[in-house]
């Protein structure tokens, strides 16, 4: 077993991992400082969670000579996979037409499925990560129950979420919904 104060070479996923949740919590901050939109309660308990373990890997990976990778990755994982869940939750609410939320960054999808697809790359990412390490493999069981912990708090943020006020939309000159944040559906 490696000593913890040799010097690690720093994992590829760890390096990947940190910067996919530095893009997501600084495009987050951009929708809301940058673009003006408003963060419904889900997209708070997305935001926070990416935050979060953003926040794990940072201090992580600063510490690197006191925290192994593969320790490191079990402790981020739960908070990804939670952030994944209300993810999920949020984007399948848009998919039913239950919601109406606006475009992303850069136009590409709408903030709920880039939120999906960034926390669906960083719980992948430390996956692999909690997997492997010089400390060696856990069990899959151990994995697992990583994974169960964060589908936990994902449910528990998903039903103890505020409900969404009433729809009010906001029509553009040319007859089109503009969307400040997500908003309940508008039907015909």
């Amino acid at each position: 077993m490696e000593s913890l104060s040799s010097p690690q070479r720093t994992p590829a996923w760890l390096v990947a991992a940190l910067v996919v949740g530095v893009a997501a919590s600084v495009g987050s901050v951009l929708l809301s400082v940058g673009m003006g939109l408003r963060a419904c309660p889900l997209c708070f308990y997305q935001r926070t969670f990416v935050f979060s373990m953003t926040a794990v890997l940072g201090v992580g990976l600063a510490l690197r000579r006191e925290v192994r990778p593969g320790a490191l990755a079990r402790l981020a994982l739960p908070l990804a996979v939670a952030g994944l869940g209300v993810a999920g939750f949020h984007v399948s609410l848009e998919w039913r037409g239950i919601l109406e939320c606006p475009a992303g960054l850069l136009g590409l999808g709408t903030v709920p499925l880039q939120s999906l697809l960034a926390h669906l790359l960083l719980a992948g990412l430390l996956v692999v990560g909690a997997a492997r390490g010089p400390e060696g493999r856990p069990s899959a069981l151990a994995v697992a129950l990583l994974v169960a912990l964060g589908l936990v708090l994902a449910f528990a943020c998903v039903r103890s979420a505020p409900p969404l006020p009433p729809p009010n939309p906001t029509y553009g000159p040319d007859g089109g919904r503009i969307l400040l944040g997500c908003e309940p559906a508008v039907t015909p």
